[in-house]
C-alpha cells in the first residue's frame, strides 16, 4: 500500500469483505507519519456487506470507521444490494451529516434496482461501482447512471481474477498498445476513462502500480475505441 502511494496512487478502494481495512488504515497512517502524503490528498472508499452488516448498519459503518482510524472515510458504498439496503443507505446518510462520512453511494446496482431504490432514499449516490471491462462493457448502464449525475467507477477494470491473462492478450488491445508503445493495461485503463469510468485497477506489483497511473500521456482515437468497443460479450467474470 505504501509502495502504490508513494507511485502517485490516490483512490483506496476497500471492503468490510475483504479483511484488510485494518490493514490499509494503518499504511495510511505511517504514510501520513513519514510525509508521502497529507490526509486530504487521498480518497478512501469502503464498504459494508449485505446480511449481518446491513441488518445493524449503525454499528457496522462505525465498526468500519474503527478499523479504518484515518479520522473520516472518503466514499462508503452499500456492496450489494440487500432487502435491508435502503434503511442501511439512511445510515450511511446519518454519518455523513455527522461528518464522519464524506460521500456515500452503491456498489453492483444496474437498472433495474437503481429505478426501484432510489425514489426511497433522499441522498443521490455519489458513486455507482461495477463490474467494467471490455468483455463486460455495461453500455447500457453507464450512459443510465451517468445521466443521474452519479459518478460510474469500474472494477475489475482488467477483467479479473482468472480472467486478467486472456484480456490483455487480445489481439485487437495489444495492436493498439503497441501503436502507442504502452501496455495492454494501459489501453484499457484509458478506454474507461475516455468513456468517463473511474477504474480501481488492483496490483502487488510495484511496477504494475506505477504504470498504471503513467494512462495521461496519449489519447486512443474514435476508430481504437470503435475497436474495442466490438468486442464485447456481455460476459461478467463474477457473480455478482
Amino acid at each position: 500500500m505504501k509502495s502504490a502511494l508513494s507511485n502517485g496512487v490516490r483512490l483506496i478502494d476497500t471492503a468490510s469483505a475483504y479483511g484488510n481495512e485494518e490493514e490499509i488504515g494503518q499504511a495510511v497512517r505511517e504514510a501520513i507519519d513519514e510525509g508521502i502524503i497529507k490526509r486530504e490528498d487521498i480518497f478512501v472508499t469502503t464498504k459494508i456487506y449485505p446480511g449481518g452488516e446491513m441488518e445493524n448498519p449503525v454499528q457496522s459503518i462505525q465498526d468500519c470507521l474503527d478499523r479504518m482510524d484515518i479520522g473520516y472515510v472518503d466514499l462508503m458504498l452499500l456492496h450489494h444490494p440487500d432487502p435491508n439496503d435502503v434503511e442501511a443507505y439512511k445510515a450511511m446518510e446519518q454519518f455523513v451529516e455527522e461528518g464522519e462520512i464524506r460521500s456515500i453511494g452503491l456498489s453492483n446496482w444496474y437498472v433495474e434496482e437503481l429505478t426501484e431504490f432510489l425514489p426511497q432514499v433522499d441522498t443521490v449516490p455519489a458513486v455507482v461501482q461495477n463490474e467494467i471491462h471490455p468483455y463486460f462493457q455495461e453500455n447500457d448502464v453507464i450512459p443510465f447512471i451517468q445521466d443521474l449525475g452519479i459518478v460510474v467507477q469500474g472494477w475489475y477494470p482488467l477483467g479479473g481474477r482468472g480472467h486478467t491473462g486472456e484480456l490483455l492478450g487480445d489481439s485487437v488491445i495489444s495492436e493498439i498498445a503497441g501503436a502507442h508503445g504502452v501496455s495492454s493495461a494501459q489501453v484499457i485503463l484509458r478506454w474507461n476513462l475516455q468513456k468517463g469510468v473511474v477504474v480501481i485497477p488492483g496490483s502487488s506489483n510495484p511496477d504494475h502500480i506505477r504504470e498504471n497511473t503513467e494512462v495521461y500521456h496519449f489519447s486512443l482515437t474514435e476508430e481504437e475505441m470503435a475497436r474495442i468497443n466490438a468486442l464485447d460479450r456481455s460476459k461478467k467474470h463474477d457473480w455478482y
